[in-house]
Formats: structure tokens, sequence, C-alpha cells
């Protein structure tokens, strides 16, 4: 009997220690603190960039960004609400300067790129040269004028460019016919357009006989106006660049956003759509 017992006292014995230690195990790990380097935990959603920029773009620049590019940029970026101040890109200089609250240059030259970086606008490390242009001679598409080419541009009656003083067309123009030689004749009695967009117009309803823009201005209007002839390739010193890049004074808030449009404007996407409005990229 007694060995009964004592063999009953040592299963009680034996049970209750199998139970305190399956107690302890449990609360070991309940206090276990989680894994978070699993791999099976989802990765944190990246945060959606935000943010209001104004671009200060050349007016031939114009056609390209508010009917395509910046459609194309928010349906990646939808929380960006992105604006547009077009003009010719000395008159932007001067507005920026004068604290236009810009976060983004896009310059037909590289002149007045040049000027700002100069003035500590921009810094001149992240400038992108990002393309090129041409210049060309038009006339609308119902005139009947003799003139053919640069050479002979002052056989017209009367001559639309851009004003060189601040429009880069103008400057182009001024720089093409100075090497042919007939610059004063032409400066004598040409009509001054603000922007080459001016010139466009005037050439277009008819306003002057002949004109010179970029080739994508005369592509934007293919049945109002029809280019003569293409500045000779040894007319300019330098290609026709369009330089882009933030301004350093854009608000930390917006900074992550103009930035992110700058890339998007060097994809391949955006190229495309440069192309199909006439501009190549930049060698």
């Amino acid at each position: 009997m007694k060995r009964i017992i004592k063999k009953r006292s040592l299963l009680l014995i034996l049970a209750v220690v199998i139970m305190l230690t399956m107690a302890t195990l449990g609360a070991c790990a309940k206090d276990k603190p989680a894994n978070t380097d699993s791999a099976d935990e989802p990765a944190a959603a990246e945060e959606a960039v935000t943010g209001q920029i104004m671009i200060a773009a050349a007016a031939s620049l114009e056609n390209a960004l508010t009917e395509e590019l910046i459609p194309l940029f928010n349906e990646e970026y939808p929380d960006v609400a992105v604006t547009g101040s077009y003009d010719s890109s000395g008159k932007l200089q001067e507005q920026i300067e004068g604290g236009l609250d810009a976060a983004i240059f896009f310059s037909a030259a590289t002149k007045q790129m040049d000027a700002l970086v100069d003035g500590g606008y921009i810094d001149r490390n992240n400038v992108v040269n990002l393309l090129e242009n041409q210049i060309v001679l038009i006339t609308s598409a119902s005139s009947e004028t003799k003139v053919a080419s640069f050479e002979d541009i002052t056989n017209a009656a009367s001559i639309a460019i851009g004003d060189p003083a601040g429009v880069p067309a103008g400057q182009y123009a001024q720089e093409v016919l100075t090497s042919l030689g007939n610059w004063d004749r032409v400066s004598a009695s040409a009509s001054l357009g603000t922007n080459v967009t001016e010139v466009l117009s005037w050439v277009a309803e008819g306003s002057a006989e002949v004109g010179i823009v970029y080739a994508t201005d005369a592509a934007s209007m293919p049945d109002k106006v029809k280019v003569l002839a293409t500045a000779p390739a040894d007319s300019l010193k330098t290609p026709v660049v369009y330089p882009v890049e933030t301004l350093g004074s854009v608000a930390d808030a917006n900074r992550e956003a103009a930035e992110s449009f700058v890339t998007f404007l060097q994809s391949d996407a955006a190229m495309a759509v440069f192309e199909k409005y006439g501009f190549k990229p930049a060698a």
C-alpha cells in the first residue's frame, strides 16, 4: 500500500512540474518582441510627392508643356500642382530677379540661364542642357513672297524678329544675319516682337511678309505658316540650346516636387513629346 501511495505522489509532483514549465514558456513567448525584420512584413508605403510649383518657361515651350507634358507628369504625380509663366527668356530672367515665385527656369538660350547662375539664383552644377532647336525663316501659308533664304531676306517688304534685347530667338536671328552681313539693313526696318510667339502671329496673319522664329514654332502652325529656309549651319557659333534647372529659392515644401518635374523632363516619355513638337535632345 505504501508503495502505491508513493508512486501516486511522484506522479502528482511530476504533473505539477510540467504545468509550471509550460506556464513559464508561455510567458516568455508573450514577452518576446516581434521580429520587425521579417521578410513577410509588408514594406512601408512610399510617401507621395506633394507641392505647388511654377515653371518659368520660354514661350516656344508653352504648347508642349501645357498640352501634354504637365498632364503626363500629373498622371504620375497627381498631388503636385504645376502652373506656368511663359514669355521670352529675357523677360523671365528679369522677373525672377525681381522676385517671381518660380520653382524652375526653362530657358530658350544659355545666356539667360548663365545670368541667373552668376546672380546666385541657380546652381551651375545642376543645370541640364536638355533640348536643341533650329532657327528658320518663315512666311504665311498663302504668301507668294520671292524671298527664299536668309541671304536675300532684305528683299522682303516687311520683316519680323524677336527683340534681341531680351528675346533669344531675336538674339539668334541677329547672330545669323550678322554673320551673313545683312543685319544692319534688317534691323533698320524690322518689327521687333516681345517674344517669339508674337513674331509667329504677325507672320501667320500677314502683318509681316517674313519672320525669323524657331523651327518648333513653325511646326506648331503648319496650316498658317511655311518654312522658307533654315539658318546656315555655320551662321551660329553655338547650337540653340534649352537649359533647365530648379531655382535655389524654392521652398523646402516644394523642392522635391520641383526636382521630380526636372527629372521627369529628362525621361524618355517626355523626350518623345518634345520631339513630337520639333525639338531634339541636346548633344
